[in-house]
C-alpha cells in the first residue's frame, strides 16, 4: 500500500504569525494533529504539530502571543505518494515524528500520520471484540 492510500487529503496550512491559540483551533476544529505552515517571506514549509503546542504550554508559554514561527519545525522530511507505508514509517520512526507532509510537485497534497499507516494495517471489518480473544 503506498502513501497516497493512507494520507489525509485535508491539509491544514496555516502562516508563521498565527498565533499557537489559533492554530491549535484550527487543528481541533479538524480533528488534525498537524498544520504545514507556509512561511511566504522564505517560500519554505514547515510543520507545527499538537506535540509542539503542548511543550509551549508546558513551558508555561502564553499561546495568545507565542506564534507559529517560533515552534515550526523547518527541518522537515517530506513524502512522496508513491512512498510505501513502510517507507513512510521508517521515516517516522528513524526521524522521531509521528506526521509527514506528502508533496508531489511544488506543493504539499496531503498529511500522512503513524494513525493513517495503522489504519491502513490493521483490518478494518476486525471488531473490538475480536481483538480481545
Amino acid at each position: 500500500m503506498l502513501v497516497r492510500d493512507a494520507m489525509s487529503t485535508l491539509v491544514l496550512t496555516i502562516g508563521p504569525a498565527h498565533t499557537l491559540r489559533q492554530a491549535a483551533r484550527l487543528m481541533s476544529a479538524r480533528r488534525i494533529g498537524a498544520a504545514v505552515v507556509h512561511d511566504p517571506d522564505t517560500c519554505g514549509l514547515g510543520i507545527l504539530t499538537e506535540r509542539d503546542i503542548l511543550d509551549a504550554l508546558g513551558a508555561g508559554l502564553d499561546p495568545d502571543t507565542e506564534t507559529a514561527a517560533a515552534h515550526t519545525t523547518t527541518d522537515v522530511v517530506f513524502a512522496s505518494p508513491a512512498w510505501t507505508l513502510e517507507e513512510a514509517a521508517e521515516a517516522m520512526t528513524h526521524g522521531g515524528f509521528r506526521h509527514l507532509i506528502v508533496l508531489d510537485g511544488e506543493g504539499p497534497v496531503g498529511i500522512v500520520s503513524v494513525r493513517d499507516i495503522i489504519r491502513c494495517w490493521v483490518p478494518a471489518r476486525r471488531r473490538p471484540a475480536e481483538l480481545a480473544l
